[in-house]
């Protein structure tokens, strides 16, 4: 029998058994492990491309809790590729602003998208079974236009055996164990990974000596769609911070500070968890408003890595490969662009229009963008909760400066909030032949900006595109991929600010997850075929 570990929010995928159940293994080309928004979004993303993906899940639907809320710009452009993002963006608390604290004053506030001109706004926040459920119907509409995904609830993969070039799968169910094959294995189990374990794979890192509350709380409150920090709160029993975010369905997401050396089962009886809502809400608004607690939970800061994502055909995302603190919002919002960066190439390379080596680059860029999380994420919990009284003086003094002076502002550090990761000088990116903006050089995901009547990011990604501004371009066919042309002879202000600068034309090429692969002042199709081959790892 498959254990439950958890409730559910949305049962999004029931158990049903299968006629291959009785059979002899299946060889499958892609099985993924885990039906989180990392799986999922990596298994709409394959697809909607073509590529078989079957995802098999320990649960039938998205577990009950909040979990991750923050969904950064990226993760939404992302989804919005797939046909998921308005879904999220229409259910979602929109925000931009978010406030900072130290005791009972204000010490600034900050704007993540002062510029107009984005589908997307910096933020939202919804539960992480949102995320899920719309992801879910994103893949039943793929299904039903054919696209080759498969999702299996209650299965549970109970060990794994490698035999270099394919997989064999132990899958317990509630009728019993099945077995499946699978050229590539994608573990995106968790952070708990069983995939990991039973490979005898290490995930080091560092535990940081505190713990935290989170506090689901349902009430109708009139604090606006910010996010607002405290350090050292005026409020008892909240410890050195806390922390205040909005949700959908008048939920409010409350985190505490409680320290190191508590007793859990103590801190988690609800009379008490009341009597720290209470104080905080009662120090806002004068009164406890009527609320109800809807979950609860205490998490530990880790931040850790596997050393290589890749080992052979098992490759890992998500959590599984990574784990930070929950403060900046990098947990999932990391393990999207995990999903994004590596579909087309698990594509290319199934279809053979790529060498298996290209999956390689997914490890050596992700492994980079995880090492730039754990620093961040790092370095905000040592801010958040310094162990030494000399550190928290430190602290406590840039925050003074920070109240009146703008330069000391980017000292303080309450979560360095998710962003897209760069690539700059990676090896699947070509020369910059343009002297155009800094934020378009190659390596970087394109920005968005208006575009007819809808915005640039609309056109771009799932393939290889060839994006002329101010001129035009034609499609480039090369090594069995065709970049298509996208032709923009009159940009509007915003894309020629972001992608032209004082330059007078552009043209770039960009890969299937958005980020660009190199830029030039006019079109050669030389020189983006050379390119092209250069993104697909054909050096």
């Amino acid at each position: 029998m498959v254990a439950t570990r958890y409730k559910t929010a949305f049962k999004l995928y029931p158990y049903q058994k299968l006629d291959v159940q009785d059979a002899a293994p299946l060889r499958h080309p892609v099985v993924i492990v885990g039906g989180g928004p990392i799986g999922l979004a990596l298994a709409l993303d394959l697809g909607q491309k073509g590529t078989p993906a079957l995802v098999l899940d320990d649960h039938d639907g998205a577990g009950l809790g909040s979990k991750a809320i923050c969904f950064a710009k990226r993760t939404l452009d992302i989804a919005n590729r797939m046909g998921a993002g308005q879904s999220m963006v229409d259910k979602g608390v929109v925000w931009n602003v978010g406030k900072v604290f130290h005791d009972d004053h204000k010490v600034f506030d900050f704007n993540l998208q002062p510029e107009a001109g984005h589908r997307n706004p910096a933020f939202i926040n919804l539960q992480q079974p949102y995320f899920e459920k719309y992801f879910v119907d994103a893949i039943r509409e793929a299904q039903a236009a054919g696209a080759p995904i498969e999702i299996r609830g209650q299965n549970c993969v109970t060990a794994v055996e490698n035999h270099g070039t394919y997989s064999t799968l132990t899958v317990d169910t509630p009728d019993g164990p099945y077995q499946v094959e699978a050229d590539y294995l994608i573990a995106c189990d968790g952070a708990r990974s069983p995939i990991r374990d039973m490979m005898g794979l290490s995930f080091d890192g560092r535990v940081f000596e505190d713990n935290f509350l989170i506090a689901d709380v349902h009430m109708k409150a009139d604090f606006p769609t910010e996010r607002w920090f405290w350090f050292e709160p005026p409020f008892k029993g909240s410890g050195q911070s806390a922390l205040l975010h909005k949700q959908p369905d008048d939920i409010w997401r409350i985190d505490f500070q409680l320290g190191w050396d508590i007793d859990r089962e103590y801190e988690l009886d609800p009379d008490r968890i009341r009597a720290r809502v209470d104080a905080m809400l009662a120090s806002q608004v004068g009164e406890v408003p009527h609320y109800e607690l809807e979950w609860t939970s205490i998490y530990t800061f880790q931040c850790r890595r596997m050393e290589k994502f890749r080992h052979g055909n098992v490759i890992f995302a998500g959590d599984s490969a990574h784990q930070v603190s929950p403060f900046g919002a990098r947990g999932a919002n990391s393990g999207v662009q995990d999903a994004d960066n590596l579909a087309w190439k698990l594509d290319l390379v199934l279809k053979g229009l790529a060498d298996d080596a290209l999956l390689d680059s997914y490890a050596t860029e992700r492994e980079h963008g995880a090492d730039e999380n754990i620093l961040n994420s790092s370095r905000a919990t040592d801010f958040m909760t310094p162990k030494t009284e000399v550190s928290k003086t430190f602290r406590n003094a840039v925050l003074e400066l920070a109240n009146k002076h703008a330069f000391a502002r980017p000292l303080v550090n309450s979560g360095r909030l998710s962003v897209p990761c760069s690539y700059l000088g990676f090896d699947l990116f070509a020369d910059d032949a343009l002297e155009g903006p800094s934020s378009t050089q190659p390596g970087m995901t394109c920005p968005d900006a208006p575009h007819g009547d809808g915005f640039i990011l609309d056109h771009l990604g799932g393939s290889f595109s060839v994006l002329a501004l101010g001129c035009e371009a034609q499609d480039v066919a090369a090594f069995g991929i065709t970049a298509a042309a996208l032709n923009v002879v009159a940009p509007s202000e915003a894309l020629s600010a972001r992608y032209l600068g004082d330059a007078p034309q552009a043209v770039y090429l960009i890969r299937p997850d958005q980020h660009i692969v190199a830029r030039w002042p006019d079109f050669d199709a030389v020189a983006i075929a050379a390119a092209l081959k250069t993104a697909i790892g054909k050096t």
